[in-house]
């Protein structure tokens, strides 16, 4: 059984950290498992993330930004999503078109139809059997990873910024309400991990 599983969140909520957990537990039950991000996940896609990230590229437009982002993410879907789904994998991405309604959307403002205009490829093809978000407001998750990493362009964007963000993420819960899951960051490794399980068997993804 194919399927596509999303993790959301803002900096430091500790999403790697969960998926390589799940994909572990997944394996050990026998299923072909695939681990993937964006932006990347492919060359090109790589390429065009090192472009997103670099701090040195502060004059990218907001627009130009939201369009690099769903461009990479066609290249991804085609290149190495659709052909693990078909092959019948459990997909598990790091960030998704959820990261740009809440990035792009309402951090820089441009608004979740724009957003949704841009990524209609991946909006109409690929959606997520389910999305978890992970909570934890970005003051928190700063503080987790120990600040900002000074050479990425997203995560030096301001405290202002990233507030931001973490309010689109939280008004997805009604735009996706059948598929867009909260899952409280807060507490042990373990203690989240098998939040994410008890969610994970509600969508029938599991089991």
């Amino acid at each position: 059984m194919s399927a596509l599983i999303t993790f959301e969140g803002c900096e430091g909520v500790g999403k790697s950290t969960q998926i390589q957990k799940l994909a572990t537990w997944l394996r050990e039950r026998g299923q072909d498992v695939l681990i993937t991000r964006e932006p990347g996940g492919s060359a090109i896609a790589e390429s065009i993330r090192r472009i997103l990230l670099d701090g040195k590229n502060t004059a990218m437009t907001a627009e130009c930004e939201a369009l690099l982002y769903a461009a990479a993410r066609v290249q991804h879907l085609k290149e190495i999503v659709q052909p693990a789904l078909e092959r019948g994998a459990t997909v598990l991405c790091d960030r998704y078109v959820h990261s740009s309604l809440a990035y792009q959307g309402y951090g820089r403002g441009l608004g979740t139809e724009y957003v949704r205009s841009v990524n209609a490829y991946a909006l109409e093809n690929f959606m997520p059997d389910c999305t978890v978000f992970f909570d934890l407001p970005p003051e928190l998750g700063f503080a987790r990873k120990k600040g900002a990493d000074a050479d990425d362009r997203m995560e030096t964007a301001g405290l202002a910024f990233h507030d931001r963000v973490y309010a689109g993420y939280l008004a997805q819960k009604a735009m996706f309400p059948d598929t867009f899951e909260v899952v409280d960051a807060n507490g042990t490794i373990d203690e989240i991990f098998e939040r994410v399980l008890a969610v994970l068997d509600k969508h029938g993804l599991i089991g």
